[in-house]
Protein backbone atom coordinates (compact mmCIF):
# COMPACT_ATOMS: atom_id res chain seq x y z
CA UNK A 1 0.00 0.00 0.00
CA UNK A 2 2.62 2.43 0.48
CA UNK A 3 3.79 1.35 -2.78
CA UNK A 4 0.52 3.08 -4.08
CA UNK A 5 0.55 6.13 -2.21
CA UNK A 6 1.45 8.77 -4.83
CA UNK A 7 4.60 11.23 -4.06
CA UNK A 8 4.15 14.64 -3.33
CA UNK A 9 5.77 16.74 -5.91
CA UNK A 10 8.59 18.41 -4.51
CA UNK A 11 8.52 22.49 -4.03
CA UNK A 12 12.05 22.65 -4.17
CA UNK A 13 13.39 24.14 -7.64
CA UNK A 14 16.51 22.65 -8.68
CA UNK A 15 19.42 24.37 -10.36
CA UNK A 16 21.92 22.99 -12.69
CA UNK A 17 25.29 24.58 -14.20
CA UNK A 18 26.02 23.84 -17.64
CA UNK A 19 28.89 21.74 -17.81
CA UNK A 20 29.58 21.13 -13.83
CA UNK A 21 27.40 18.00 -13.75
CA UNK A 22 30.37 16.06 -15.53
CA UNK A 23 33.05 14.49 -12.81
CA UNK A 24 30.28 15.32 -10.07
CA UNK A 25 28.78 12.19 -8.25
CA UNK A 26 25.10 11.54 -7.90
CA UNK A 27 24.87 11.99 -3.97
CA UNK A 28 26.73 15.26 -4.31
CA UNK A 29 24.83 16.58 -6.81
CA UNK A 30 22.00 16.15 -5.16
CA UNK A 31 23.20 17.89 -1.92
CA UNK A 32 23.78 20.56 -4.19
CA UNK A 33 20.02 21.16 -5.48
CA UNK A 34 18.91 20.96 -1.89
CA UNK A 35 21.12 23.45 -1.44
CA UNK A 36 20.15 25.14 -4.12
CA UNK A 37 16.55 25.41 -3.35
CA UNK A 38 16.11 28.70 -2.90
CA UNK A 39 12.59 30.57 -1.61
CA UNK A 40 12.27 33.06 -4.60
CA UNK A 41 10.63 35.58 -2.16
CA UNK A 42 13.43 35.37 0.21
CA UNK A 43 15.86 35.47 -2.52
CA UNK A 44 14.76 38.92 -3.95
CA UNK A 45 14.41 40.42 -0.29
CA UNK A 46 17.91 39.33 0.65
CA UNK A 47 19.55 40.64 -2.54
CA UNK A 48 17.37 44.27 -2.29
CA UNK A 49 19.63 47.24 -1.35
CA UNK A 50 18.75 49.95 0.32
CA UNK A 51 18.96 53.12 -1.53
CA UNK A 52 19.53 55.40 1.07
CA UNK A 53 21.53 53.49 3.81
CA UNK A 54 24.68 53.68 1.23
CA UNK A 55 24.71 57.41 0.24
CA UNK A 56 23.67 58.27 3.98
CA UNK A 57 26.71 56.99 5.31
CA UNK A 58 28.87 58.35 2.22
CA UNK A 59 27.55 62.13 3.38
CA UNK A 60 28.31 61.66 6.91
CA UNK A 61 31.80 60.32 5.72
CA UNK A 62 32.49 62.84 3.80
CA UNK A 63 30.21 66.03 4.97
CA UNK A 64 31.95 66.12 8.38
CA UNK A 65 34.99 67.76 7.61
CA UNK A 66 33.35 70.19 4.70
CA UNK A 67 30.57 71.55 7.68
CA UNK A 68 33.31 71.85 10.12
CA UNK A 69 35.43 73.54 7.36
CA UNK A 70 32.20 75.76 6.67
CA UNK A 71 31.03 76.55 9.76
CA UNK A 72 34.96 77.69 10.54
CA UNK A 73 34.82 80.05 7.81
CA UNK A 74 31.69 81.75 8.48
CA UNK A 75 33.21 82.20 12.05
CA UNK A 76 36.27 83.42 10.46
CA UNK A 77 34.30 85.62 8.16
CA UNK A 78 31.78 87.73 11.14
CA UNK A 79 35.24 87.94 12.72
CA UNK A 80 36.65 90.17 9.61
CA UNK A 81 33.12 91.70 9.59
CA UNK A 82 33.73 93.11 13.30
CA UNK A 83 37.38 94.05 12.42
CA UNK A 84 36.81 96.00 9.72
CA UNK A 85 33.64 98.10 11.12
CA UNK A 86 35.63 98.57 13.84
CA UNK A 87 38.73 100.18 11.35
CA UNK A 88 36.75 101.91 9.93
CA UNK A 89 34.78 103.11 12.94
CA UNK A 90 38.49 104.42 14.06
CA UNK A 91 39.32 105.72 11.13
CA UNK A 92 35.99 108.30 10.95
CA UNK A 93 36.92 109.52 14.67
CA UNK A 94 40.70 109.82 13.94
CA UNK A 95 39.56 111.95 10.81
CA UNK A 96 37.09 113.88 12.76
CA UNK A 97 40.03 114.61 15.51
CA UNK A 98 42.18 115.67 12.29
CA UNK A 99 39.80 117.94 11.24
CA UNK A 100 39.38 119.51 14.63
CA UNK A 101 42.94 119.95 15.36
CA UNK A 102 43.12 121.65 11.85
CA UNK A 103 40.39 123.95 12.45
CA UNK A 104 42.21 124.73 15.82
CA UNK A 105 45.11 125.47 14.21
CA UNK A 106 44.10 127.69 11.54
CA UNK A 107 42.02 129.54 14.16
CA UNK A 108 44.98 129.82 16.76
CA UNK A 109 47.47 130.89 13.60
CA UNK A 110 44.78 133.44 12.85
CA UNK A 111 44.24 134.80 16.31
CA UNK A 112 48.52 134.99 16.19
CA UNK A 113 48.69 136.83 13.23
CA UNK A 114 46.26 139.93 14.02
CA UNK A 115 47.51 140.45 17.37
CA UNK A 116 50.61 140.86 15.71
CA UNK A 117 49.22 142.68 13.41
CA UNK A 118 47.59 144.77 16.64
CA UNK A 119 51.00 145.22 17.63
CA UNK A 120 52.74 146.42 15.06
CA UNK A 121 49.48 148.61 14.11
CA UNK A 122 48.97 150.68 17.70
CA UNK A 123 53.21 151.65 16.97
CA UNK A 124 52.39 153.16 14.00
CA UNK A 125 49.12 154.82 14.32
CA UNK A 126 50.89 157.70 15.84
CA UNK A 127 53.15 158.06 13.14
CA UNK A 128 50.10 158.49 11.06
CA UNK A 129 47.95 160.76 12.91
CA UNK A 130 51.03 163.39 12.93
CA UNK A 131 51.27 162.91 8.98
CA UNK A 132 47.34 163.86 9.08
CA UNK A 133 47.75 166.64 11.42
CA UNK A 134 50.90 167.66 8.92
CA UNK A 135 49.23 167.64 6.19
CA UNK A 136 45.55 169.64 7.32
CA UNK A 137 47.64 172.02 8.71
CA UNK A 138 49.70 173.19 5.33
CA UNK A 139 46.89 172.47 3.31
CA UNK A 140 45.33 175.97 5.15
CA UNK A 141 48.70 177.86 4.02
CA UNK A 142 49.18 175.78 1.10
CA UNK A 143 48.47 178.46 -1.99
CA UNK A 144 50.78 181.39 0.13
CA UNK A 145 53.73 179.01 -0.77
CA UNK A 146 56.22 178.60 -3.26
CA UNK A 147 55.93 175.60 -5.60
CA UNK A 148 58.83 173.85 -4.26
CA UNK A 149 56.70 173.51 -0.96
CA UNK A 150 53.66 172.08 -2.91
CA UNK A 151 55.54 169.68 -4.48
CA UNK A 152 56.89 168.34 -0.58
CA UNK A 153 53.63 168.25 0.01
CA UNK A 154 52.17 166.54 -2.40
CA UNK A 155 55.32 163.60 -1.72
CA UNK A 156 53.95 163.85 2.10
CA UNK A 157 50.83 162.82 1.37
CA UNK A 158 51.48 160.34 -1.08
CA UNK A 159 53.56 158.76 1.61
CA UNK A 160 50.42 158.75 3.97
CA UNK A 161 48.06 157.56 0.93
CA UNK A 162 50.85 154.35 1.10
CA UNK A 163 51.21 153.59 4.78
CA UNK A 164 47.01 153.91 4.00
CA UNK A 165 47.70 151.25 1.72
CA UNK A 166 49.57 149.13 3.79
CA UNK A 167 46.86 149.15 6.76
CA UNK A 168 44.41 148.08 4.12
CA UNK A 169 46.92 144.94 3.12
CA UNK A 170 47.04 144.14 6.84
CA UNK A 171 43.36 144.22 7.34
CA UNK A 172 43.39 147.20 9.46
CA UNK A 173 40.01 149.47 8.76
CA UNK A 174 39.43 152.82 9.83
CA UNK A 175 36.47 153.44 11.62
CA UNK A 176 33.35 155.91 10.32
CA UNK A 177 32.51 158.21 12.65
CA UNK A 178 31.46 161.82 11.08
CA UNK A 179 27.47 162.00 9.98
CA UNK A 180 27.21 158.17 12.21
CA UNK A 181 25.25 157.76 15.38
CA UNK A 182 27.49 157.93 18.58
CA UNK A 183 28.57 153.86 19.43
CA UNK A 184 30.31 154.28 22.84
CA UNK A 185 32.14 150.83 21.92
CA UNK A 186 33.74 152.56 18.65
CA UNK A 187 33.58 156.71 19.60
CA UNK A 188 35.54 157.99 22.79
CA UNK A 189 33.44 161.83 23.04
CA UNK A 190 35.95 164.18 23.72
CA UNK A 191 33.32 167.33 22.88
CA UNK A 192 29.90 167.58 22.99
CA UNK A 193 27.80 170.40 21.63
CA UNK A 194 24.81 171.62 20.51
CA UNK A 195 24.25 171.62 16.85
CA UNK A 196 21.98 172.61 13.87
CA UNK A 197 22.85 170.58 11.73
CA UNK A 198 23.09 167.05 12.89
CA UNK A 199 20.68 165.42 15.27
CA UNK A 200 21.49 164.88 19.04
CA UNK A 201 23.64 162.16 19.94
CA UNK A 202 25.49 162.37 16.33
CA UNK A 203 29.51 162.44 15.70
CA UNK A 204 30.00 166.08 14.18
CA UNK A 205 33.58 165.96 13.66
CA UNK A 206 36.32 163.50 13.99
CA UNK A 207 39.70 164.57 15.71
CA UNK A 208 41.44 161.27 15.39
CA UNK A 209 40.49 158.62 13.37
CA UNK A 210 40.17 155.18 14.52
CA UNK A 211 40.99 151.90 13.50
CA UNK A 212 40.15 148.34 14.16
CA UNK A 213 41.20 144.77 12.16
CA UNK A 214 38.21 142.35 11.87
CA UNK A 215 35.78 142.77 14.77
CA UNK A 216 38.82 143.83 17.17
CA UNK A 217 39.20 147.60 17.98
CA UNK A 218 42.28 148.89 17.62
CA UNK A 219 41.89 152.13 19.12
CA UNK A 220 38.21 154.02 19.12
CA UNK A 221 38.28 157.17 17.11
CA UNK A 222 38.15 160.30 19.24
CA UNK A 223 35.15 162.58 18.05
CA UNK A 224 32.98 165.26 19.20
CA UNK A 225 29.31 164.79 19.83
CA UNK A 226 26.09 166.79 18.96
CA UNK A 227 24.52 167.84 22.51
CA UNK A 228 20.57 168.36 22.93
CA UNK A 229 20.27 172.22 23.22
CA UNK A 230 19.04 172.44 26.90
CA UNK A 231 22.20 171.21 27.33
Amino acid sequence: MATDKSEKPSSRIPIHFVGDDAGVPDELQGEDDTEAAIDPVMSESSLEVDPVAEPQGAEVETGGPDLAELVASRAELKRLEGALAEARDTAARRQADFENYRKRIERERGETHRRIVADVARKLLPVMDNLTRALEAERTVEAAESKEFRHFLHGVELIAKQLDDVFESLGIQPIDAVGQPFDPHLHEAVVTEPSDEYEPDTVTEEIARGYRIGDRLLRPSMVKVAAHKNQ
